[in-house]
């Protein structure tokens, strides 16, 4: 366990594990702070999370220690190597440092891919549900966006929902009633209100929910059928995504794998690219 990622330590530490929605904020909290969860008092998490410090004990007492003293004593027990590791970060610049975590973001998600369950799961799923609506707003709407684009070469219907409003709903109504079976999602910190409720509501439709988010316990957990986890960088200003973006393509080969014709249509679209002289070669 001391040779992975802190976030993947915490990950695996949480798993299993009935958490109510407070507990769950506190959880992806410190996922998102995986490297200074072992030193945080619990008034510190308390803060940082938006609960009280008593749901902060309680949350230690649901992962089976005696209160939050012993939660934090087993982090820093299992965490010896990482704050070796972050003497020798201060070496590195901060832009260096973001690089770096980006780097560990990556590997931590090929750490869970080695499980390939999942994403076949949701490859499968993409590929069955005709249309596909894909859902990212703000921070995520570039992310379906890039998803939806290449999504179009291989799907025969794909509908990129990247605005919210109240014409958000009808435009999931509109690909149910069109036949749709799931729902592709990215969900991206600050996770907009505005994102629970739309899922809350395909889920009501009967939609499946296949969700990328950046930690398990981000606040769509209770609303995705299916979530697989990519962390996001915050050494920068403002948030980086190279894990979830990676994750996003590996699904589309995962869709691929689950539509027949998928070739056939890449062929063709090479084909009438060379006969429009849409690229620059």
């Amino acid at each position: 366990m001391s040779g992975s990622s802190p976030a993947a330590r915490l990950q695996r530490l949480f798993e299993g594990h009935r958490l109510t929605p407070t507990q769950r904020r506190i959880a992806h909290c410190m996922v998102r702070r995986a490297a200074d969860a072992p030193f945080l008092s619990s008034v510190e998490l308390a803060e940082l999370a938006g609960v009280s410090q008593p749901s902060v004990t309680r949350f230690a007492v649901a992962l089976g220690f005696d209160g939050y003293p012993a939660l934090r004593r087993h982090l820093r027990e299992v965490a010896p190597a990482d704050g070796q590791r972050a003497d020798a970060e201060d070496t590195y610049n901060e832009y260096q440092q973001a690089v770096r975590a980006e780097i560990e973001n990556l590997r931590q998600l090929s750490e869970l891919l080695a499980d390939p369950g999942p994403v076949e799961r949701a490859g499968q799923l993409l590929a069955g549900s005709c249309p596909l609506p894909v859902l990212g707003l703000r921070a995520a709407s570039s992310q379906a966006r890039g998803f939806g684009y290449f999504a179009a070469k291989v799907h025969p219907d794909v509908r990129v929902l990247d605005e919210g409003g109240s014409t958000l709903y009808d435009r999931i109504d509109s690909a149910r009633r069109a036949g749709a079976s799931a729902l592709m999602c990215f969900a991206l910190p600050r996770h907009p209100k505005e994102v629970v409720d739309a899922l809350a509501y395909a889920q009501g439709l009967g939609l499946t929910v296949v969700t990328v988010a950046d930690s398990a316990f981000a606040p769509v957990a209770g609303y995705s059928d299916l979530l697989i986890p990519a962390a996001v960088g915050s050494g920068l200003a403002f948030d980086t995504v190279c894990a979830p973006m990676l994750l996003g393509r590996v699904l589309l080969e995962a869709m691929c794998d689950g539509l027949p014709d998928a070739q056939a249509r890449l062929e063709e679209f090479d084909a009438r690219a060379v006969a429009r002289g849409l690229f620059v070669e």
